[in-house]
């Protein structure tokens, strides 16, 4: 299976996907409950459009956002952005995410102007019925706007207010990340007048080995086990010493996190999954031990190698003929030559 398929469908389990928030924008503190998410379509999401009203396609970048989650809980729009699972660095993820963010607010005001016009359509149409034409002041009582000039070229009344969106990447590799986290780190201007003019882009990126184990203490969720067995994964005894301080969690690690953990490491284990959950603890010893004998199957073969063509080479110069050494030690003709110095090896 895909690595972003993979990472999407994980953290698109609103508890991962509110354990982000919650410790990128509180610390930790559980404030956004899982319950309270709602899942959107970022493909919906509308695009910016021209001097004339037309879309512009940018089709690449929406196919690009398929791979994003994004869920609302009514006040906020969430977004974890880059979930083909950046276990590579992207040097453009400020442009790419801030475009995100420009299309969800087109989005929201392209959402609001829709609804002041359904519900103006609707208004004419009940006058059409009625016959009748409220004044100002009723119009005003029944909580019904007629709207300024400004606001009806716009679709936005000066009362709209945007939801805010956040938009996070979670780099999935166990190297820092060393791409720009902004998009004035993307530019060279000296000249600090211009500087002033121009509007940066904070990108906010979670990447393991980067952040403290205290600071990856704070998720709540397999996440934890995820970034911490990630940020150590190239160093076999710090992993160690994580895996022992973190043996009761590390010992019921949910499937779907083993799946991040096994391709974004490139890491093969062999376990029992119990109830949807996975000793990692003994996966790992159980892979070590693999290796061992694999390492030890290896020795042994290179050994007896090794004693064949000594035996070969003693054989050969008693006189006894390559046809009969090679057939008495089990290896073919062109081998044993190959030992004993008469032409090179052929395997």
């Amino acid at each position: 299976m895909k690595a972003d398929t993979i990472t999407k469908d994980y953290i698109s389990d609103r508890e991962i996907f509110s354990d982000v928030f919650n410790y990128y924008i509180y610390g930790g503190q559980q404030v956004i409950a899982p319950e309270q998410l709602e899942e959107r379509d970022p493909t919906e999401i509308a695009l910016p459009y021209g001097a004339d009203g037309a879309a512009v396609p940018v089709q690449k970048f929406r196919d690009a956002q398929k791979l994003c989650v994004v869920m609302t809980d009514g006040k906020l729009e969430y977004v974890i952005c880059g979930a083909e699972a950046q276990a590579r660095i992207h040097n453009a993820m400020a442009v790419r995410n801030n475009l995100y963010d420009a299309l969800e607010y087109a989005g929201q005001v392209s959402e609001a102007a829709k609804s002041h016009h359904k519900a103006m359509q609707k208004e004419r149409e009940q006058k059409q019925e009625t016959g009748e034409e409220n004044t100002e002041e009723e119009n005003i009582k029944d909580g019904k706007k007629t709207p300024d000039s400004h606001e009806f070229l716009s679709g936005f009344w000066n009362e709209d207010r945007l939801i805010p969106s956040v938009t996070v990447t979670i780099y999935f590799g166990a190297d820092e990340w060393t791409g720009p986290r902004s998009l004035l780190e993307m530019m060279e201007v000296d000249d600090p007048k211009v500087k002033a003019c121009l509007n940066d882009y904070k990108l906010h990126v979670i990447a393991p080995a980067q952040m403290s184990d205290e600071e990856i203490g704070k998720l709540h969720s397999s996440l934890r086990e995820v970034l911490l067995f990630i940020k150590y994964s190239k160093n076999k005894e710090e992993l160690d010493r994580i895996l022992r301080e973190n043996e009761e969690r590390f010992k019921e690690v949910e499937r779907r996190a083993v799946d991040v953990i096994e391709v974004m490491t490139n890491t093969q284990l062999k376990y029992e999954e119990r109830e949807g959950k996975v000793d990692m603890c003994q996966a790992i010893r159980e892979m070590r031990i693999d290796a061992e004998r694999e390492g030890e199957l290896r020795g042994e073969q290179k050994g007896e190698l090794k004693k064949a063509q000594e035996a070969a080479r003693n054989f050969y110069n008693l006189g006894i003929e390559v046809e009969k050494i090679a057939q008495g030690l089990g290896y073919a003709v062109e081998t044993v030559k190959g030992w004993v110095g008469l032409r090179p090896e052929r395997n």
